[in-house]
């Protein structure tokens, strides 16, 4: 899916890329794709924070939208708007999207989520859709997410199994409940095969700044992690894993290829099934309001392929372990679960409310580092 020259051209200039929408052919400054309407297609739009060629999660989402493209062809018109600041400047290009006549617009990140509610209620024909949005009754406007919580548990064991040292080290984004949730069900996932193991945090408090990630990584690895575990958007503390000779888990895509030495898995979604049946409705006008919340039983999350750094035996455990999630046997966030302070947050033979892990503001015993307040 990447090239093997990506990474370094992206470290090198991808903050340099313009604030927003740059065509994938280089023609256009719209952010429009290939594709073109035949006069009757419907018109849909993706909103990115990041490049499509983050090498994570707005590739993935991008990923997605091709998808489309591909499977709907001359019924669909995609376009799409990269480099968007979170804050006020994401509602201009809503309303650039709506004037363009998108009926429906897809915005991939968290802090997208006030603009889009604004103009949802502003424009009642159109329909938008927000992913890791916080569920709410406007009738024209749906949030999407799955359970990466359950392939981070996953990966978290393969990051448990390759430690020598005990400490992880984790680059992490924003302490926003989603990222604090990723990162407990990766601390549980790390102890269910290494008890005394720690995972360290780091926060860079940005989706997406490659010298910020790969510095927080080359920090932690200094501090002593011999694993490094990404939460943002690029492969940067890949780069720095790469070059240290210490063990990755990315996140959002796989770069096993890109990175064969020290890559172990990655918690991945597949984006492109959800985006066609949606644009695929407005098409055939019964679109409806939802909140959708995929997980790994429907194929919406996952894990990446595994590098040549896990064992047989640690492959083994993590696809019984991921049946198990899969079939409903074992819940990551079930009980005994205590914080850092050796509370007990969920008893024995209780499991955590789902309402409870959308807004989780709590480590779990084994994760060092503090939770900002804002």
């Amino acid at each position: 899916m990447k090239r093997s020259a990506f990474v370094s051209s992206l470290l090198a200039g991808a903050l340099l890329l313009s604030a927003c929408g740059k065509s994938e052919s280089g023609s256009s400054s719209s952010g429009e794709s290939d594709a073109k309407s035949d006069g009757g297609a419907v018109k849909a739009a993706w909103i990115y924070v990041g490049p499509t060629n983050d090498g994570g999660w707005t590739t993935a989402h991008d990923n997605g939208r091709k998808a489309v493209e591909k499977a709907l062809g001359d019924k669909v018109e995609t376009t799409f708007k990269e480099n968007v600041p979170e804050g006020p400047e994401v509602a201009q290009v809503i309303e650039d999207l709506v004037k363009d006549g998108n009926k429906i617009i897809f915005a991939t990140s968290f802090g997208f989520g006030d603009a889009m509610m604004a103009a949802a209620k502003k424009y009642p024909d159109v329909k938008f859709e927000h992913a890791t949005g916080i569920p709410n009754d406007i009738e024209n406007f749906s949030t999407y997410f799955g359970a990466g919580e359950q392939s981070l548990y996953l990966s978290g064991m393969a990051a448990g199994a390759e430690t020598k040292k005990g400490v992880i080290g984790f680059v992490a984004p924003f302490p926003i409940p989603e990222v604090v949730r990723h990162i407990n069900a990766y601390a549980l996932g790390v102890q269910s095969v290494n008890p005394s193991a720690v995972v360290r945090v780091v926060w860079i408090n940005n989706w997406f700044d490659p010298p910020k990630e790969r510095q927080a990584a080359e920090s932690l690895v200094a501090g002593g992690a011999d694993v490094i575990a990404s939460g943002g958007d690029s492969p940067a503390p890949g780069e720095a894993a790469k070059t240290l000779g210490v063990g990755w888990t990315g996140y959002d895509s796989d770069q096993s290829t890109n990175f064969p030495d020290v890559w172990l898995t990655a918690a991945v979604y597949d984006w492109g099934p959800y985006y066609t049946e949606h644009v695929q409705s407005v098409i055939d006008g019964d679109w409806k309001k939802q909140d959708y919340y995929g997980s790994i039983a429907d194929g919406f999350t996952d894990i990446a392929p595994f590098g040549t750094r896990v064992t047989d035996d640690t492959k083994a455990k993590i696809e019984a372990k991921k049946d198990e999630i899969k079939s409903g046997d074992f819940d990551i966030f079930a009980g005994p679960i205590v914080d850092q302070a050796g509370a007990e947050k969920v008893a024995a033979g209780a499991s955590l409310p789902f309402g409870d892990q959308m807004s989780i503001d709590w480590f779990v015993k084994g994760v060092e580092g503090d939770i900002p307040k804002s």
